[in-house]
């Protein structure tokens, strides 16, 4: 069951697709005020999990901490850190009561878990103009299933997207993408896609390529294919100021970027130095800036990647100005002083002024002096700053749908808000080779699901700092089970592309078990976005009564049929793990076979070697696999075998992988393991 309660005038955000009437009253959970803006408060008992956020900071359970939905553009993904890239406002509560709260505000709003008291749980913000969700069902299962419903279908990428993907921002010439994917072939290491990052474009100009490094960038596009390598451009959230660029003068002219209260363009520097936002909330704008991919598709392009649509912000000419000034008060201090890095006084106006210099990069201040035209009004960003990131890829989805409606494009987002999902998936942003961003990626699995993000993954290896061999290829063996596989690294790090350390056996070995899981990992993938289930799961989602599956954040469902455990710590020849119930222990060998052993109900620690991908089936339970294949093109679906338990049988999913004929029969079948195995 899910009741809607209104408070105020709510911006609409198209988040729910479903239409639910407006319940009368109180909810049923929690009492709340509007004494200051909106509060909804809820006391927990001690045994109450609290699941939900998406993309956000520590555990699956989210008690005993603070997060603030507020995209934000940071690199830094430490554990203090309250706001990271999206802002999905879905909580549930597992306990004495059941329970699920979807909050649709698109502005700044805060979930204390626990954190100013231990006991209690509020949800807060500053204006009290929003819709609020109360969902209730028989389990968190139940609950999230009528959620991702109401939300709208997940989105769906093409088949070749489950392949592996390798980037780096540092990809410049048409040279570096050739010898990327030379080295990835002659290797035999599989993969489908080569991202590019900023530097292909000219000057860093959305919907530009630059000819002097790629010359004929169709052919080019065309020559990668015949390589069965697909290019995956990015495309940045600001439109460079220059006359004579065609996107920026058609918004000029068409009134189609983001305005100060004058109306006039909001201007404010990102890559390409300064430049304008285009107004993905106003409709127009939003089928203006859609129908600008064509430029890229129509070359060939069918997969694209968004970024810096929080949206970002380095730097504004009133930012720059103010710290000018700053700079120049600071000057005239010195010269009536010579002893100025001498005393307190001046050692402080110091600092300060290396803190506003510093801070010039996305300030509140600059979030608050620029609109989106909507409806004929002009809605201040801040209070609607959620719902960028959203609409820059909704732009996109619904410029694919006229591009060739038929046709499924890759396409993800850095950051997001709830409906998204409907149109995108999300990588985790600009983390770092660090051991604890490996934990930091499974506990974020399932909270996104919860949220309808099911195209997902983190960049593996890391993307900030200097990856090590240990820690990529384990950060690779649990990318084997994310539907978004990529590694990518940021430029003046470490190359850490698979072919870079030395011995390549034990890379070309993972990344085969990936594409022998294919049929498995795209099945369950359809599954959950065609009925609305979970791909990863908590294992209380399954084990309710399991007070020990409660406690286990480093091991998760997949499906129906699998747990994942991967390694996570430096050095570690093996991991304990906690079995809810009988499972078959499963390890891909690097020589091609695979090791089984059946373990009962517990506690056990088991050996996972660098090179060895580990797995669990569940009891009664099998999934298929395939023989490797250096791209998903070449997957042989001739070779499917069972792999699990005897006597049982899966339902697999399996169509063209291009067109959106999902409601097909004919694209499932039923495939029956042999009792005597």
């Amino acid at each position: 069951m899910i009741q809607k309660y209104r408070f105020g005038t709510p911006f609409a955000t198209e988040a729910v697709v479903e239409e639910i009437q407006i319940s009368q009253g109180k909810p049923d959970y929690g009492t709340v005020s509007l004494e200051e803006g909106f509060l909804f408060s809820y006391s927990m008992q001690e045994e109450d999990i609290v699941y939900g956020l998406g993309e956000a900071n520590r555990g699956i359970n989210k008690r005993g901490y603070c997060y603030i939905s507020d995209c934000a553009d940071d690199p830094n993904h430490t554990e203090d850190k309250l706001s990271l890239y999206g802002a999905h406002n879905f909580i549930l509560v597992s306990g004495r009561e059941t329970f699920g709260l979807f909050v649709d505000y698109p502005g700044k709003l805060t979930f204390d878990i626990g954190y100013d008291c231990p006991d209690l749980l509020t949800v807060s913000c500053a204006r009290a103009d929003l819709d609020l969700y109360v969902l209730e069902g028989e389990s968190p299962a139940d609950i999230v299933k009528q959620f991702r419903k109401m939300i709208g279908r997940s989105y769906i990428p093409p088949k070749f997207a489950l392949g592996f993907g390798q980037s780096r921002w540092g990809y410049k010439t048409k040279e570096d993408f050739v010898r990327v994917a030379e080295n990835y072939r002659k290797n035999h290491l599989p993969i489908d896609m080569i991202y590019m990052d900023i530097d292909y474009m000219e000057e860093y100009k959305d919907f530009t390529v630059n000819q002097e490094e790629f010359g004929d960038f169709s052919a080019f596009v065309e020559a990668m294919k015949e390589k069965n390598i697909r290019l995956v451009p990015i495309i940045d959230a600001g439109v460079k100021i220059e006359e004579g660029y065609p996107v920026y003068e058609e918004g000029i002219a068409q009134g189609y970027f983001c305005v100060r209260e004058d109306k006039t363009p909001f201007t404010a520097a990102v890559w390409p130095g300064y430049t304008h936002f285009p107004d993905v909330l106003n409709p127009k704008a939003r089928a203006w800036f859609g129908e600008k991919y064509r430029f890229l598709t129509d070359m060939g392009i069918e997969g694209f990647w968004n970024d810096m649509n929080e949206p970002a912000i380095f730097y504004t000419p009133e930012g720059i100005e103010e710290a000018k000034g700053l700079m120049k008060a600071f000057l005239a201090d010195q010269e009536t002083d010579a002893r100025w890095d001498t005393t307190l006084g001046e050692k402080v106006t110091f600092l300060q002024l290396r803190g506003q210099l510093e801070e010039l990069s996305n300030r509140k201040k600059d979030y608050e002096q620029f609109y989106h035209q909507v409806d004929g009004k002009l809605i201040r960003h801040d209070q609607v700053h959620n719902l960028f990131g959203y609409n820059m890829t909704r732009a996109a989805g619904e410029g694919f749908a006229v591009i060739d409606p038929e046709k499924r494009f890759l396409m993800f987002s850095r950051s997001s808000y709830i409906g998204m999902h409907r149109y995108g998936g999300i990588w985790m942003g600009d983390n770092k080779s660090w051991w604890s961003h490996i934990l930091l990626n499974i506990k974020m699995l399932p909270s996104l699901n919860m949220c309808g993000f099911l195209y997902i993954g983190a960049d593996l290896g890391g993307f900030g700092a200097n990856t090590s061999r240990d820690l990529l290829l384990r950060w690779l063996a649990l990318g084997v089970f994310t539907p978004l596989m990529r590694n990518h690294a940021a430029i003046g790090t470490r190359e850490q592309e698979c072919y870079q350390f030395g011995n390549m056996d034990d890379f070309r070995h993972i990344l085969g078990v990936r594409y022998r899981l294919i049929p498995y990992l795209y099945s369950e993938l359809m599954k959950a976005a065609l009925e609305d289930e979970l791909y990863f799961r908590p294992l209380a989602f399954d084990y309710p009564e399991d007070k020990m599956a409660a406690q286990v954040e480093d091991q998760l469902l997949l499906g129906r049929e699998c747990m994942i455990a991967p390694v996570y710590t430096q050095n570690a020849a093996g991991r304990y793990v906690y079995l809810p119930e009988r499972m078959k222990f499963i390890k891909f060998l690097p020589d091609g076979t695979m090791f089984e052993e059946v373990l009962e109900k517990g506690h056990h620690y088991v050996e996972i070697a660098l090179n060895e991908v580990p797995l669990f089936i569940r009891g009664g339970k099998c999934i298929p696999v395939a023989d490797a294949a250096e791209c998903v093109e070449a997957l042989d679906m001739g070779t499917v075998k069972l792999l699990g338990f005897a006597g049982t049988s899966y339902r697999m999913y399996d169509d063209d992988g291009v067109h959106k004929d999902y409601e097909n029969p004919g694209n499932w079948k039923i495939l029956e393991m042999s009792k005597s195995r």
